[in-house]
C-alpha cells in the first residue's frame, strides 16, 4: 500500500500485538514449524467484525488447538515455529490475496458484517500490516537457513471442526499435501500405524494453489520436504489432548525424517 494511503487508514494500533509469533529461531532441527491460524485476535478497530462475541471463539476464526500443539512440537523437536497472530476472519494467511476468500465475506454459513464493503485502503491495510509481515518472517527464516547450507522440512499444523455443515467428520486428523507427496507420504505412513485412528489422507480438503497459500509459496516452491496436517479440534479441547496430539505429531515427525534421509540416501 502507498505511504499516503498508509498514512490515512491505519489498522493495528501501536500498542496492539505484532502480526507474527516466533520462537526458537536458532533451532537445531531440520524442521520449521508454521500455524497459519493461530489466533482469533480481532485488531481493536474492527471491533468484533460484526459478530457476537461468541462466534470468535468458532473454528471460522481460527483452528482451535493448533498453535498448542505447535508449540508443544516445536519444543520437543528444538525447532523453529512462526505464527499469524490475528484471526483468519480479519485475513487468511494461507490464501492468496487474489481469491475472495482471503478475506471471507462469510464464515462457513455465518456472514461476516465487517468484511462487507470495504474501501482499497481498508483491504489494503490488513494485507499490509498482517498477511505481508508474516510471510515475510516465513521467507527471511528460511532464506536465512538456505544461506547457511541448513536443510528444512515445512509442517504447517491446523485444525478442523469435528462437524461442518451437519456432517460429522470420522477421521480423527489428516495428511494434506499437493504436487509433492514424498513426505507427507511418510508423515501418513506413521500416523496410520497407531491402533484405533483414522488418519486421512487428503481429505476434507487437499493443497492447491488456489485454496492454499503457505504450503505452495514456500513449500512447493522451494522444492522443500513439507506437510500440511490437520487435527480435530474436539480432539485439542484441553491440556490433555494438546498434549496427547503433540507428543503423537512428534514422533511421528521424526520417524518420517529418518525414513526420508533413509530413502534419499538410498537413492545417492
Amino acid at each position: 500500500m502507498p505511504a499516503s494511503l498508509a498514512a490515512e487508514y491505519r489498522l493495528l494500533a501501536e500498542d496492539e500485538p505484532g502480526p507474527v509469533l516466533a520462537s526458537g529461531r536458532e533451532g537445531r532441527s531440520k524442521f520449521v514449524i508454521v500455524v497459519d491460524h493461530a489466533s482469533a485476535r480481532i485488531p481493536r478497530r474492527l471491533g468484533t467484525l460484526g459478530l457476537p462475541p461468541g462466534e470468535l471463539e468458532r473454528h471460522i476464526a481460527w483452528d482451535i488447538g493448533s498453535l498448542a500443539v505447535a508449540r508443544q512440537v516445536a519444543a520437543a523437536l528444538d525447532a523453529p515455529l512462526v505464527a499469524q497472530n490475528y484471526s483468519r476472519l480479519v485475513i487468511d494467511c494461507n490464501r492468496d490475496p487474489k481469491v475472495a476468500s482471503s478475506i471471507p465475506p462469510v464464515g462457513e454459513s455465518t456472514p461476516i458484517p465487517g468484511n462487507a464493503n470495504m474501501s482499497a485502503q481498508e483491504i489494503g491495510a490488513r494485507r499490509a500490516e498482517i498477511f505481508e509481515p508474516y510471510h515475510a518472517h516465513v521467507r527471511a527464516l528460511l532464506d536465512e537457513r538456505l544461506a547457511a547450507g541448513r536443510a528444512t522440512i515445512l509442517v504447517a499444523q491446523h485444525s478442523m471442526t469435528d462437524l461442518f455443515k451437519g456432517v460429522r467428520r470420522n477421521m480423527h486428523a489428516a495428511v494434506l499435501y499437493n504436487r509433492d507427496r514424498r513426505f507427507a507420504g511418510l508423515v501418513l505412513e506413521t500416523l496410520r500405524r497407531e491402533r484405533g485412528l483414522i488418519i486421512a489422507d487428503n481429505e476434507p480438503y487437499f493443497v492447491s494453489d488456489e485454496t492454499d497459500y503457505t504450503i505452495p509459496r514456500h513449500g512447493e516452491a522451494r522444492a522443500l520436504p513439507h506437510v500440511e496436517i490437520e487435527i480435530r479440534q474436539d480432539l485439542l479441547s484441553d491440556t490433555a489432548g494438546q498434549g496427547e496430539w503433540a507428543r503423537r505429531i512428534t514422533r511421528a515427525l521424526q520417524a518420517a525424517e529418518s525414513r526420508f534421509e533413509a530413502l534419499n540416501h538410498a537413492g545417492t
